[in-house]
This record gives C-alpha cells, structure tokens and sequence, in this order.
C-alpha cells in the first residue's frame, strides 16, 4: 500500500509538472504568432 501511495504522489507531481510546461510552451508559441502577426502587418506599409 505504502509504494501505492509514493507513485500516486509521484505521478501526481510529475502531471502538475507537465501542465505547467505545455503552458509555458503554449504562451511561447502565442508570442511568436504576434510577432510575425506584426512583422507582416510592419511589411504591408
């Protein structure tokens, strides 16, 4: 029972640990989406 409950923990710390990186990794991505957003609207001028 006692390894049961140390891998449900583990597991649970390893999918906060994720959710933040794919957050991370959606916001980078948001970025550099405005970025050429605004390089090409820069280009059309």
């Amino acid at each position: 029972m006692r390894k049961f409950v140390i891998l449900a923990a583990l597991a649970a710390s390893l999918s906060v640990a994720a959710c933040n990186t794919v957050e991370g990794a959606g916001k980078d991505v948001s970025a550099a989406g405005a970025a050429v957003s605004d390089t090409a609207a820069d280009a059309k001028q």
